[in-house]
């Protein structure tokens, strides 16, 4: 089976952070559908007495193509001060 070269990475680098202090939530589903779980991760956030940094980032647990977009599992992280 071929598979179609993700843009992406043909154009690899590096980005190096300190981060700090984070917050962080567990999303499963299709990456269209994180808005809900960005909204509840702010939520816990100001309920701490915190504010959200700039940038966030994810970690993608698993392959979308392998599982399926509504198996996927991402990991949103923010910064947090």
């Amino acid at each position: 089976m071929r598979r179609t070269p993700l843009p992406a990475l043909e154009l690899p680098h590096v980005i190096t952070w300190e981060e700090g202090s984070c917050a962080q939530i567990l999303h499963v589903g299709p990456f269209e559908a994180e808005a809900l779980t960005i909204r509840r991760l702010h939520d816990a956030i100001a309920a701490a007495g915190l504010r959200p940094g700039e940038p966030h980032h994810e970690v993608y647990l698993n392959d979308p193509f392998r599982v399926g977009p509504e198996k996927t599992k991402t990991v949103i992280r923010h910064p947090v001060s």
